[in-house]
């Protein structure tokens, strides 16, 4: 239960919807032990009568005895009906009450596991896979949902019941009550040898089912790539591996409880036939009537339920146990970046001094004693061959990751300094792997405004050179665009994604690599664009082609995370080195 105790606060919470369902356990359970007694008064009133029958057999009154007895037994039979009403009325609102609270407390556990996910840092999405970040947030939080309503309804009802029955026994016959509760003892030390079993495989099914969910999105996000080596059936065999996996562990579950029941309704049994037997003594001595033996009957069938039900709860409170555990894990994950407290207005002035970087995961260091300074409304750029730590240049300028080393100043604020929000909010980036949302085009260029702005996002698309792309489609902005932006070639996504950059109208432009996929002519348009949109802003180019980025106010020329060589383009072909022999290669190629 400890891993449980997060969800206490949720308890608290909707207290005065949990009390009234509680309420409403301990009612309906009254008015399910009542027809025991009833029946009791029946079974008695009906060993009565027939004895009378006899003893008046042959005189007129006899006929008189039975309409009465039919019309007792009439009587006792509507108490039962209507006690049975009464229960179930009360049964309905302990479930609108205790059910329901467990769907709010559901849509509770969503919304905060999803919130968490949007502050935890980039580095946190590299660990762990998005078929696990999902099955958490779904399957297991489904698991803890069986737990807060259909467990704890029934653990409520299992005890309330119990105790009631027993009280009710006892009251009848210390002796009987005795020797039809032994094995309750038996049952209380079962339960606690399978629970630990049920854990232990209740865990291992929930990480199977993330391994199985993280294999099936990875094949979905990548079915382009699978039908083009057409490893349909590798994936279908592998697919099955996993699957059989979680059958088989499910299973191992499943053969716990395959024994678990019966035994509990085997020794539930066995209480029936005590309760018959010591019962049969008590009447030959004298201390209870027969319609005792048929009341105990009943309490003990009565008991068969909270057996089977502690048996089923142990079973849910165990899975979710397992399931909350691994859904604390990663509520318990801070970002491994802070926030800052400033959120100033930016000028766009950057400077890094003397920065380092090394992947935490992977041990690579990225980025090695780099430093450069980009004054207001100027452009620079970075070339370099692939892995030369381009990117991460990028990633660290927006703060994805912290550096291990050196500073990093916007304006005259320490990068670790500023809200995140209040950076991110400043800077338009396209980054190098292009990311649409399955929506209309115009949302997807919109998605960093609150609202969609249509001549904004017009205006976006015709300085991204994409306009005349999209209003040939059939339905111009309001096209759908599928996941990920699949129904659009790789060139009219990389232009969409700049139109989502500069549609913010940023004071600080980041551009990593977007125009790799496009060719030179809409290369050209773009940066003619861009050249008059750039104008008084701060603005990053990397690329990988010299035509892109030859008339920036500064180049870096990277490689193996360290700056090789720096300064305009006409400064490093003067130099003769390694960006003049890139620029050579490029115009053989052309």
């Amino acid at each position: 239960m400890k891993e449980l105790s997060y969800l206490n606060k949720f308890f608290y919470k909707y207290r005065w919807k949990i009390v009234p369902g509680v309420i409403f356990v301990i009612i309906s359970n009254y008015f399910g032990i009542l027809p025991a007694q009833v029946i009791r008064e029946a079974f008695d009133l009906v060993k009565e009568n027939i004895d009378l029958y006899r003893l008046y057999d042959g005189f007129d009154r006899q006929d008189l005895i039975y309409k009465i007895f039919g019309n007792s037994l009439l009587f006792f039979g509507a108490v039962v009906l209507v006690l049975a009403i009464l229960r179930g009325i009360f049964l309905f609102m302990m479930r609108q009450t205790l059910i329901l609270t467990s769907r709010h407390i559901e849509y509770d556990m969503k919304n905060e596991i999803y919130q968490h996910y949007q502050q935890l840092d980039f580095a946190f999405y590299r660990r762990n896979n998005t078929g696990d970040l999902m099955n958490r947030a779904t399957e297991d939080v489904n698991q803890v949902r069986n737990y807060l309503g259909p467990a704890i309804m029934y653990a409520i009802n299992t005890v309330v019941l119990s105790l009631m029955i027993i009280y009710a026994m006892y009251s009848v016959n210390a002796t009987l009550a005795t020797y039809a509760l032994i094995p309750i003892p038996i049952i209380s030390v079962i339960i606690l040898f399978v629970n630990k079993v049920i854990n232990r495989r209740s865990e291992r099914i929930q990480r199977q089912l993330s391994q199985l969910s993280s294999f099936v999105q990875e094949t979905f996000s990548g079915i382009r790539v699978i039908k083009t080596y057409t490893r349909e059936q590798d994936k279908m065999n592998g697919f099955k591996t996993e699957s059989d996996r979680y059958k088989d562990i499910n299973l191992n579950l499943v053969k716990v409880q395959a024994i678990f029941f019966p035994l509990i309704i085997f020794l539930v049994g066995f209480s029936t036939i005590v309760t018959v037997y010591v019962g049969g003594l008590e009447v030959n001595k004298g201390n209870i009537s027969a319609g005792n033996i048929a009341e105990f009957i009943i309490y003990v069938n009565q008991l068969t339920f909270p057996a089977m039900s502690l048996a089923w709860v142990t079973s849910l409170v165990q899975r979710a146990a397992a399931s909350q555990k691994r859904i604390n894990e990663f509520l318990h994950t801070k970002s491994e970046i802070p926030d800052g407290k400033f959120s100033p207005k930016l000028d766009g002035e950057i400077r890094v001094e003397n920065i380092s970087f090394t992947y935490p995961d992977t041990g690579i260091k990225a980025i090695d004693q780099v430093s450069f300074r980009i004054p207001v409304g100027k452009t620079m750029a970075i070339i370099g061959k692939t892995g030369s730590g381009k990117s991460t240049l990028a990633n660290l300028l927006l703060r994805m990751y912290d550096v291990n080393q050196g500073s990093i100043h916007y304006d005259q604020h320490a990068i670790q300094d500023l809200k995140l929000q209040a950076l991110r909010e400043q800077i338009g980036f396209v980054p190098q792997q292009v990311f649409l949302f399955s929506d209309t085009i115009a949302r997807n260029i919109a998605f960093g405004l609150d609202a969609v702005d249509v001549p904004a996002v017009e205006q976006a698309a015709k300085d991204a050179a994409v306009y005349q792309n999209i209003v040939d489609f059939d339905e111009g902005f309001e096209t759908h665009i599928g996941e990920r932006g699949i129904t659009l070639s790789g060139g009219q996504k990389q232009r969409v994604s700049i139109a989502r950059a500069l549609v913010k109208d940023p004071q600080i432009l980041i551009f990593d690599d977007c125009l790799s996929a496009v060719d030179t002519k809409t290369e050209e348009e773009i940066l003619h664009n861009l050249n008059r949109i750039m104008d008084g802003k701060t603005s990053i180019i990397i690329a990988h082609r010299i035509s892109t980025i030859k008339n920036a106010d500064h180049i870096l020329v990277m490689d193996d995370g360290k700056i090789v060589e720096q300064g305009t383009h006409s400064e490093l072909l003067q130099l003769e080195g390694e960006y003049a022999s890139l620029y050579e290669k490029q115009l053989l190629e052309a």
